[in-house]
């Protein structure tokens, strides 16, 4: 079977454009999507993920020491290979009958058969095996023709090339309720930012006219620049890329901050669900702030990143239904009034995806919408997947037990301790391990579910 693994160092002369070769069609199969971080994933155990509405599951093989990526279905009777192992032998087993497969889809070994039966050489017998490739810290998958992968570029960010070590990069993810579509048109407007995100990330203060303009564009992505640029100006120019179909990129070069982009992913798992890949790569003037970012726990960024992600999930999971129900993207001229040159951007990617007929999945319509609490919850959305956040909330709630035991302790025996210790400090433990349990109660549910009011809701302080 075909070895579904891509060498990046060595493409082939014969190149194909993303999204396949029709001039006027972007075929959403013929491109590589981000699906992990590689600091997420564990060489240890299978991992599930859905891109395109497929479901395919991500292990290590360390026979090859590669990631492999696989429908996750067993050939034999369908059972997820998701909820397998990788046994001592390093190959992928069912969870159901122990089938076995190597890196490259084919049956190893079926355990109910008899001495020298040959049923595991069957082409029936194998998985098939999806394209995989490390860039940038990712692993990318790709869903289309596996013949096409190695001659179909990478979307990367071209400038982490650059003097790659002189940049320091916060990274974050999440399962979003609404299209990956949606998710672009967002990230790509600028001038939602005072108004979604003031007191978070934004300030009302700082809004203005935002003069945008499109440079290019074609079936590959476009560009565009905002010459004034945010907070007035006085962050000077900021430069816009999107690479179809779903990368993008800001572009900020200012006195104070040195060089910045702001980067998303948009990679689509079902109809009204995409994985958001966000990072943050700064290029500061001094090596100082730098620093201070090395220093941060991963997991406690992810906190403060998953506030600022709620500040407008919910109107947008709303936002798209509405526009679904008045015709959908085809429409948006009509459904959408866009008098300004603030919506240039968000204009530009749905022109080119009705130019294109850009639809990820075909003949489907969103499903019902989410209650508020389901739309906040972090737990299943980022947490569960996320390496750092799962074992900073395990670590808390080791804690959390071992303050609980020793105030229980303190309280039981103050007492008989204060009988024959006349200290103020023996008085005040049992309130130094409630008040530590409740900090720590106060983080776990950080880990959980997000804020119901979003910090722009909040009352205005009043001066008096």
């Amino acid at each position: 079977m075909l070895e579904n693994v891509v060498n990046v160092s060595d493409r082939s002369v014969e190149e194909i454009r993303v999204g396949g070769s029709e001039l006027d069609y972007f075929d959403c199969q013929e491109a590589w999507y981000p699906v992990y971080y590689l600091d997420d994933l564990e060489q240890s155990q299978p991992t599930p993920f859905t891109l395109l509405g497929r479901d395919i599951v991500i292990w290590w093989d360390k026979q090859a020491k590669l990631w492999r990526a696989f429908d996750d279905q067993c050939p034999h009777r369908l059972a997820p290979l998701s909820e397998g192992r990788i046994n001592q032998d390093g190959l992928l087993e069912c969870p159901y009958h122990g089938w076995a497969f190597s890196g490259s889809g084919s049956c190893d070994r079926i355990p109910q058969q008899v001495v020298n039966g040959i049923a595991e050489t069957s082409q029936r017998a194998c998985v098939a095996s999806l394209p995989t490739a490390e860039r940038q810290g990712l692993l990318f998958v790709y869903p289309g023709n596996p013949e096409n992968a190695t001659k179909t570029q990478i979307p990367i960010v071209a400038p982490l090339e650059e003097s790659p070590t002189e940049w320091v990069c916060l990274n974050t993810f999440r399962d979003l309720p609404y299209d990956a579509l949606t998710l672009l048109e967002n990230v790509l407007d600028s001038s939602h930012l005072p108004f979604t995100h003031h007191r978070s990330v934004g300030n009302r203060a700082n809004a203005a006219p935002v003069e945008l303009e499109v440079i290019s564009s074609n079936k590959q992505g476009f560009t565009g620049i905002w010459e004034e640029g945010p907070r007035r100006g006085k962050l000077g120019r900021q430069e816009t890329k999107f690479i179809a179909p779903g990368l993008m990129w800001h572009d900020l070069t200012s006195k104070q901050f040195g060089r910045t982009l702001t980067v998303v992913y948009a990679t689509p798992i079902r109809k009204g669900e995409c994985r958001l890949f966000a990072r943050f790569p700064f290029k500061f003037p001094n090596k100082l702030p730098g620093l201070l970012m090395k220093l941060t726990p991963r997991w406690y960024n992810h906190i403060g990143q998953n506030g600022i992600l709620e500040d407008d999930q919910i109107f947008l999971h709303y936002q798209e239904r509405y526009l679904e129900a008045k015709g959908g993207s085809t429409n948006f001229t009509k459904a959408f009034y866009l008098p300004t040159k603030a919506d240039s951007f968000v204009f530009e990617l749905r022109q080119w995806v009705n130019q294109y007929q850009v639809n990820p999945f075909p003949g489907e319509t969103l499903p019902p919408k989410l209650t508020k609490e389901q739309l906040l919850d972090r737990y299943h959305s980022h947490t569960k997947k996320c390496a750092s956040c799962r074992g900073a909330l395990s670590r808390i709630q080791q804690l959390k037990f071992w303050c609980a035991v020793i105030g229980a302790i303190a309280c039981i025996t103050l007492p008989s301790l204060t009988f024959y210790l006349d200290n103020i400090l023996f008085a005040v433990t049992p309130l130094i391990f409630v008040a530590a349990w409740l900090g720590l109660n106060n983080l776990e549910q950080k880990f959980y579910v997000g804020r119901a009011t979003p910090p722009r809701n909040l009352p205005e302080k009043t001066q008096n």
